[in-house]
């Protein structure tokens, strides 16, 4: 690998924001995102979407992606481990399997239905040639390479009708899990829930749109300082231009690489 590459780091920027549907009817935003750096420039980032006929749909959101981000890292994921696929996809399909045990935990704990805390989960880890992705439920996550090619690393699961898709607490959950491996010359992830991917995805064809994307990893790899990334993201999310065109609650992890 070109050892200019090996000096480039990640820059994230990540935000949920409630749906103007959740606005309107007094309820939370049911989405949750998390990430974090690993040594050695290796990126975890997660999403969740819980669902909105869950009453704790936050909670297992939250809960979700908070599991599965400390069941990474606490193994101390190296570059070796993403080395051969097998050892690739067996972190994910663990982190799948942690934040599931957690979310059920959680339902015992408040006396709840796990149905009650539903929720979708996408975890992503990535390093500037691979990217391990694992998923349960919508919305989708998106590589882009040197070479500027835009792939999208899992397939929405919408189930047979409009809205209906596999949850974590499903019972079959972890038989319609995806986990893929993409080893490329990566610059950009992105991670986004299901209220987007109308937008930043050609469904027909799992084709991720790069007028969405291309100028969203632009803005991540050139912000001057992150902590207003993250609010210009927010108001990017909230805009006209946006809610126009969806009324969910949209959550979107942006990471470039940079220097």
């Amino acid at each position: 690998m070109n050892t200019s590459r090996q000096k480039l780091h990640w820059r994230v920027v990540g935000a949920s924001v409630c749906g103007t549907s959740h606005i309107k009817n007094c309820q939370l935003c049911q989405d949750a995102h998390h990430w974090t750096m690993l040594p050695d420039n290796i990126l975890v980032a997660a999403a969740a979407d819980g669902a909105g006929s869950a009453s704790l749909g936050k909670v297992g959101s939250m809960v979700a992606v908070e599991a599965a981000i400390e069941n990474i890292s606490i193994k101390q994921v190296t570059r070796s481990t993403l080395e051969k696929d097998s050892g690739a996809k067996s972190v994910l399909s663990e982190a799948i399997l942690a934040a599931k045990t957690a979310v059920e935990e959680e339902a015992i704990a408040s006396n709840r239905s796990p149905k009650d805390l539903a929720t979708t989960l996408i975890i992503v880890v990535a390093t500037e040639e691979v990217a391990v992705v694992a998923q349960v439920g919508d919305g989708v996550a998106v590589a882009k390479d040197f070479n500027g090619n835009l792939t999208a690393l899992t397939i929405p699961d919408n189930g047979e009708y409009v809205n209906e898709t596999n949850f974590l607490t499903s019972p079959a959950a972890l038989d319609s899990v995806q986990i893929n491996v993409y080893r490329q010359d990566i610059t950009n992830i992105a991670i986004l829930t299901d209220g987007l991917q109308m937008l930043a995805i050609n469904m027909a064809y799992g084709l991720p749109h790069k007028p969405f994307f291309l100028p969203l990893f632009d803005f991540v790899a050139n912000a001057q300082e992150l902590k207003g990334a993250k609010e210009q993201l927010v108001k990017f999310l909230r805009s006209e231009k946006i809610t126009q065109r969806t009324d969910d609650d949209l959550t979107l992890i942006i990471a470039a690489l940079s220097d």
